[in-house]
């Protein structure tokens, strides 16, 4: 094998750093969950002789430790969310996952229903080879297939419905382009269940595959949608039945909008490094990273500077469904002051760059990619992986969850 090749399949899986410098979100000698490697090279990256093995047995052994969530340092800031109404019902969502279910045999029902605090929820990665939960899509019926996207509408806006169904399509592009149909597809997506859909009681839904996993809770009128990866290589499609679909130019325009607004001193603030790391730092597996504030804070920018970032986050928040969008940004908002925005690499009209919105109540990251299924060694705008995290305990809706059977006074023991 080649040491090429070798360096894109360890970077595909996870277990290689790269050539970025950065005090806290990527350590060179670390796990798929932040902590230190037991057994690297002298460089510090990882040498398994199975790299998607050595990716399973970390994912496995991040999965064993109790969910705590993304923090700054360790520790959870408490009091940030709360059970309540929120005026915006999810009877939609509820009676568009009652009607999958009730189109399941028997058998699917068996493997896509799971209890609402079983560890199933944690289990989903963009690697495309990692074992999947629930009912494909190409295993559905056509009836099936239908009430599936008719779930996946009603739960996320008109834009984010459509990005997710050019996430899948462009996933059947890279299947053309490569061959390897068993492997990239728009319909290796799986959808699984997770407590029983209802007005009251705590319950969601996962959608899972490559470069694109939905986790999506429940809670009264409440919603929370993260952990949410997308991501795409090609990200758009120039030929065949899928030519003119694209994903990312906002994500990617409007982020460049937001560092090119800054002074040059506002820049030196923001910009932690000129390479650009790996991968974003918060992707599968790793639910209990920490990654300090850095960048430059809210406060320190002007207010029309201010508004441009302010757009940039809606660009993602906005792909939740109208309303609970809305009920999105009014939280984040409540937190501007601890909010910051960092950059690493170049801002010209060709650079490749990753950045990141960091608040109490929100995380988001975009980074450019090297070439994985295509090839490509340095990094380029053809590939992108995003995520958006709800830090201090609140992906999957934990913390509401908590709260929930607190309530209740449930005599409960809570799985990890």
């Amino acid at each position: 094998m080649s040491s090429l090749r070798r360096r894109q399949i360890l970077q595909l899986f996870g277990l290689a750093c790269g050539a970025s410098i950065l005090p806290v979100a990527c350590r060179s000698s670390s796990n798929i969950d932040g902590s230190p490697a037991a057994n690297t090279t002298p460089s510090g990256s990882a040498s398994p002789s199975d790299p998607f093995a050595a990716y399973m047995k970390q994912a496995e052994a991040a999965l064993a430790q109790e969910f705590k969530g993304i923090t700054t340092s360790g520790q959870i800031v408490p009091n940030l969310y709360s059970i309540e109404s929120t005026g915006v019902s999810t009877e939609p969502i509820k009676k568009a996952a009652d009607s999958l279910i009730a189109a399941l045999s028997n058998q699917q029902k068996v493997n896509t229903l799971f209890p609402v605090d079983s560890d199933k929820s944690r289990r989903w990665s963009n690697i495309h080879r990692y074992p999947r939960q629930g009912i494909s899509l190409l295993e559905m019926t056509p009836r099936q297939k239908q009430l599936a996207f008719n779930l996946l509408q009603v739960s996320l806006s008109a834009k984010g419905f459509e990005k997710a169904q050019n996430i899948m399509k462009l996933n059947q592009v890279l299947g053309q382009l490569t061959k390897k149909f068993n492997e990239y597809g728009k319909e290796l997506y799986w959808f699984s269940f997770m407590g029983q859909p209802s007005m009251k009681e705590p319950w969601g839904w996962q959608l899972d595959g490559h470069h694109l996993n939905i986790n999506y809770f429940v809670l009264g009128d409440q919603v929370v949608m993260t952990p949410t990866f997308m991501g795409s290589e090609p990200v758009r499609a120039t030929e065949g039945e899928h030519a003119g679909i694209g994903v990312f130019e906002p994500e990617e325009s409007k982020g460049l909008a937001t560092i090119r607004a800054l002074t040059a001193e506002q820049r030196d603030k923001a910009v932690l490094a000129k390479e650009i790391p790996r991968d974003v730092f918060t992707s599968a597996f790793r639910d209990n990273f920490e990654m300090r504030y850095e960048g430059i804070s809210f406060p320190e920018l002007m207010s029309g500077q201010q508004e441009i970032l302010l757009e940039l986050i809606r660009e993602y928040t906005g792909d939740i469904r109208n309303g609970h969008a809305e009920i999105k940004m009014e939280q984040v908002r409540q937190h501007l002051e601890n909010t910051h925005f960092a950059w690493m690499g170049g801002f010209d009209n060709n650079s490749v760059f990753y950045y990141r919105i960091h608040s109490p109540v929100i995380l988001i990251e975009f980074d450019h990619q090297r070439g994985q299924a295509l090839g490509n060694e340095e990094p380029s705008r053809n590939h992108i992986h995003t995520v958006v995290r709800t830090p201090n305990g609140n992906d999957y809706g934990k913390d509401l969850l908590r709260q929930h059977y607190e309530r209740s006074n449930h005599s409960h023991v809570h799985s990890h």
